[in-house]
């Protein structure tokens, strides 16, 4: 079973170039994730990831950023992957760049499958297994979604 409990679709992952304000970051994964089916606004899915941002930082610490959505733009449970090697000035409860950016939206009202996903991701994040770390050193999207479908 993959890492989170589903699978990454490599098209859904982006390495983000090393200088990019966490604005622009957002905006890569977003740009990559709205051409996603399941995705049936992309207008209304930026705004909500940058009014969602703007209500408190999704950088949860130790260089993670789970940003995340629930809206009626959103057919169906989707997340996204991206990598900042050289790290990202996120707005960290602990002031420190991010480097794992993990986007996900759900359907205004799959609030259970919201959570899970939540929890999910963050377990996996956290756990101390070294994914982190081996994260750090793809370089492609391919290599991080083998890494988490693993």
């Amino acid at each position: 079973m993959s890492v989170f409990g589903f699978d990454i679709d490599p098209a859904l992952v982006t390495i983000v170039k090393g200088g990019t304000s966490k604005h622009d970051a957002l905006e890569q994964l977003i740009g990559v994730m709205a051409k996603h089916p399941a995705i049936t606004d992309a207008g209304a899915f930026e705004r909500a990831v940058f009014e969602r941002e703007s209500v408190m930082s999704t950088g949860i610490g130790g260089g993670v950023a789970i940003p995340h959505v629930r809206l009626k733009a959103v057919a169906s449970l989707i997340v996204g992957v991206g990598i900042a090697p050289k790290g990202i000035d996120y707005g960290t409860l602990d002031n420190e760049p991010v480097h794992v950016m993990v986007l996900f939206a759900t359907p205004d009202g799959a609030d259970k499958e919201y959570l899970r996903t939540l929890a999910q991701v963050m377990g996996a994040l956290r756990k101390g297994d070294g994914l982190y770390e081996k994260l750090m050193d793809t370089r492609s999207p391919k290599a991080v979604a083998d890494l988490l479908n693993a």
